[in-house]
């Protein structure tokens, strides 16, 4: 298998789990190409007495079928039988299992989710697997792993019925890299790319491995987001929807959610995305909301000001749903948009106006996206805080502030340069506006810190008074 890279503290949470003197049922979830099978793979040097794959799409009795397969793979049966339900299937399975050597048994079973096809009883036929045969024993390690997000959670990790709290060592979410696991990915491929340049690829890939993997050391970014989004037949040009369909049943309105909210950067709340969405306020739109923000395409959170007064923060009229995800943002903002059909079309508008405000706006995502390293950075890892926003009655708006449990809410101000920045007087009086209007509107008595957050620093001059601390692109690759 390829070499796999990173992840050390997932690789040694798996290997935890592989290696302990008792029988293991965990599962590993998160967006498609974020590297869970790999993990696993890499855990397990695949030494698995079964493994199987999901198909998409596709009816139970095909299902049945790869299953019954996958069987006679490892276990090499003369009896090749194709059993007609999920109960006889998963007997097989472990009669099949019975037979082997003494030893831990590692069965993985990948893109669960797909498996459990319309009244299959895919799942109660899992559970009496587990829970009448597996958990009896004392050497079978179970992982389940699938990209459909909602399903995991749903079917499996908060599951009430027969599969309830039985995973024995819990789950794990698979994020995406941040700053400094891009920056290690890519030196170990051999890259020499620049933190600005490892910047720039996390504002377009969203620290997805697999798009990682796909980058050619022997071209510049630009050459390489050309060829994976824009050249003929373009190996990513379509690779948003196929995401979105493998994720969800009735993808259409999911997409159109996002498209909504990659407008937006600070967020909407729920009575705009309905109104400019044209959706019903119900239900079924909650639990799109849910099943977005779930997979890590968006986050809910309350802005600066609005108090919960109880535990159901969704219900909350004031809640913002906010775009998360920067490949999201980079399709909506130039596949979606690419009416030039032209192949070049990254590297000829690299300076453009266009790229200019996206680079602005991704940047901005990359941040909200680093708070933790922004904390540690200002020195207030340690303090409890809440990344949120602030809008104001009229025009004015803070996109990033750190509401601080030490009586301080920090004021970043984000600008994406490609030298130390310099402030005019009219960025100066716009920065001072805003500030007056926030203490204004909010009333708060809290202290008020202004940083800059910017990729190379700031040049000092007459107009920079405002500026308290100031956060590099550095500083976000530290944790």
């Amino acid at each position: 298998m390829e070499k796999f890279i990173g992840r050390e503290q997932e690789l040694k949470w798996m290997q935890g789990i592989l290696n302990s003197p008792k029988s293991e049922f965990v599962a590993v979830y998160g967006r498609r190409r974020v590297g869970k099978t790999l993990l696993i793979r890499a855990a397990a040097h695949d030494k698995f007495c079964f493994f199987i794959t999901g198909l998409y799409e596709r009816p139970k009795s095909e299902q049945l079928t790869n299953f019954a397969i996958a069987q006679q793979r490892y276990f090499h049966s003369e009896n090749f039988t194709v059993r007609s339900n999920w109960p006889l299937a998963f007997y097989d399975l472990s009669r099949n299992i019975e037979s082997l050597p003494k030893g831990k048994k590692i069965i993985f079973i990948d893109e669960l989710p797909w498996m459990d096809t319309p009244k299959s009883g895919f799942v109660s036929a899992l559970d009496n697997f587990w829970n009448g045969w597996a958990v009896l024993r004392d050497d079978i390690k179970l992982i389940v792993c699938g990209s459909a997000t909602s399903w995991m959670l749903d079917n499996i990790i908060h599951e009430t019925g027969g599969l309830h709290k039985r995973l024995t060592s819990g789950s794990l979410a698979l994020l995406p890299l941040n700053l400094k696991e891009i920056r290690y990915f890519l030196k170990k491929k051999g890259f020499s790319y620049s933190n600005k340049q490892v910047a720039e690829c996390y504002m377009v890939f969203g620290g997805i491995p697999y798009y990682l993997s796909l980058l050619d050391k022997g071209q510049s970014i630009a050459q390489n987001i050309d060829r994976l989004f824009f050249s003929q037949g373009a190996q990513l040009e379509n690779e948003f929807n196929e995401i979105f369909q493998a994720l969800y049943r009735k993808s259409g309105k999911h997409k159109q959610i996002m498209a909504v909210l990659s407008k937006k950067g600070i967020g909407m709340t729920r009575q705009e995305l309905i109104e400019d969405t044209g959706f019903d306020n119900n239900g079924e739109f909650s639990k799109m909301l849910e099943e977005i923000e779930e997979c890590g395409f968006i986050r809910s959170y309350i802005p600066f000001g609005k108090e919960i007064k109880d535990d159901d923060s969704r219900a909350k009229k004031d809640t913002l749903y906010q775009m998360t995800d920067p490949y999201s943002l980079f399709f909506y903002k130039f596949i979606n948009e690419n009416h030039y059909h032209d192949e070049h079309f990254w590297t000829s508008s690299y300076t453009s106006p266009t790229h200019n405000t996206w680079a602005g706006l991704a940047f901005e995502m990359l941040c909200l996206n680093h708070c933790r390293e922004i904390k540690n950075a200002l020195g207030i890892g340690g303090v409890q805080s809440v990344a949120c926003s602030w809008r104001s009655q009229g025009k004015a708006q803070i996109d990033l502030l750190i509401d601080r449990k030490d009586d301080t809410v920090t004021i970043c101000e984000i600008k994406y340069a490609k030298d130390d920045y310099s402030f005019s007087e009219e960025e100066e009086i716009k920065l001072r506006r805003r500030i007056n209007c926030f203490l204004t509107e909010t009333g708060t008595k809290k202290s008020v810190i202004t940083t800059l957050i910017t990729t190379y620093g700031l040049r000092q001059n007459a107009h920079s008074s405002n500026i308290q601390s100031v956060i590099t692109l550095e500083d976000l690759f530290s944790i």
